[in-house]
């Protein structure tokens, strides 16, 4: 089934590792949950050989344990979980494992914008019904975090700070109350919410300000908050499981040189040390230099090397699909990677040679091309 898929959820592409860990998931589990809390840790975060376990469970996200702990249990209360970051920093992956994991079920989601209203978390209408039989509980249109309620699954809100504060308010009494009215039914009028339910919410740290949550709505929800990715190690360990997946759903056959993740691991390091001593915004690439990114340039040069050039992934190609990507503001990202080019790439080139080399080449040649 996946192959038919551009994109399954959490719980279509490990089904089989879900199966198996519900059947020998010998744990307590918190309400109608289908793993329990460890199992569930396990399934994110994979299995080692203490586990004692009779397979191997993948690693499906990288960062540090205590925050999956922390996410679990707040689901296991009564309270919201707030996954709060930079771009890039893997929260709705996380909020994915962790529905998939908890309710078998990712896909209830709602997507933060400024046009989200409050039918979008609560219901709406089919009009055909209504006007050939009038209002009912068959001609209303559930909200995924009603089904969610109705359920006991879990429920997500991407982007929540995206949203205005009337849809941000509609969400306090669900969270406070745990059901919705429906004012329109004399009958069947309320909706409550079965054990199991919970909302995982997700906020983008750098939209601190575009619609900033209240105290009330604050107070409701656990905030836990996912840092960006800064150790080397783990870094490279999310960037080649993406990568793997990838070429795997590409069909693809092609190598990555260690020596090419490494000079796109440490351009970004570079650049992100760049930005921390910028004294303004105009110094300061628009982009958040985050780990998606990184991924976002590599495939984007797997990609090119796959369909344009001889299936050999090179420092050229990858130099310029990093500047083709990082290059969003002309010519003020234009201006800062010519800088680092002539400045990092440069002496890096000169003193380790090899495919910095061809790296500084094919940066300058991109900047040019674009500028």
């Amino acid at each position: 089934m996946t192959d038919e898929l551009l994109r399954a959820p959490a719980e279509v592409k490990y089904a089989d590792e879900l199966d198996w860990l519900e059947s020998v998931d010998d744990g307590a589990k918190p309400f109608s949950w289908r793993l329990s809390p460890k199992m569930a840790r396990l399934f994110i975060l994979g299995s080692e050989p203490a586990d004692g376990l009779d397979r191997e469970i993948s690693q499906k996200w990288f960062g540090d344990r205590t925050f999956v702990e922390r996410s679990i249990v707040t689901l296991a209360s009564d309270r919201g979980l707030l996954l709060i970051g930079d771009p890039g920093t893997g929260k709705s992956w996380l909020a994915e494992l962790l529905s998939a994991a908890i309710s078998r079920n990712s896909t209830l989601v709602v997507q933060g914008t400024a046009g989200t209203t409050e039918d979008h978390i609560k219901y709406s209408w089919n009009i055909s019904m209504v006007i050939a039989k009038g209002q009912s509980r068959e001609s209303m249109i559930p909200s995924p975090i009603m089904t969610a309620m109705e359920t006991g699954q879990i429920g997500r809100f991407e982007e929540l700070t995206r949203s205005t504060s009337d849809v941000q308010d509609a969400l306090i009494s669900i969270l406070s109350e745990k059901y919705v009215s429906i004012p329109e039914l004399d009958d069947d009028n309320t909706v409550f919410a079965k054990p199991g339910f919970s909302i995982i919410a997700t906020a983008n740290s750098r939209d601190k300000g575009v619609n900033d949550l209240s105290s009330a709505l604050k107070r409701r929800f656990n905030f836990v908050k996912i840092p960006v990715v800064t150790n080397k190690r783990s870094e490279t360990e999310i960037v080649r499981f993406r990568t793997t997946e990838l070429l795997r759903r590409h069909r693809i056959e092609l190598d990555v040189p260690p020596t090419l993740l490494d000079i796109l691991l440490q351009s970004f390091a570079d650049l992100r040390t760049a930005a921390a001593s910028a004294t303004s915004d105009d110094e300061k690439l628009e982009s958040a230099l985050s780990t998606a990114e990184q991924i976002g340039v590599l495939e984007d040069a797997i990609l090119h090397s796959h369909f344009f050039g001889d299936r050999t992934l090179r420092a050229q190609t990858l130099a310029g699909s990093m500047v083709g990507s990082l290059a969003r503001r002309s010519p003020e990202d234009l201006t800062i990677l010519n800088k680092f080019w002539h400045g990092v790439v440069e002496p890096r080139s000169k003193a380790d040679g090899g495919a910095w080399t061809e790296f500084l080449a094919g940066g300058k040649q991109a900047i040019d091309t674009l500028s």
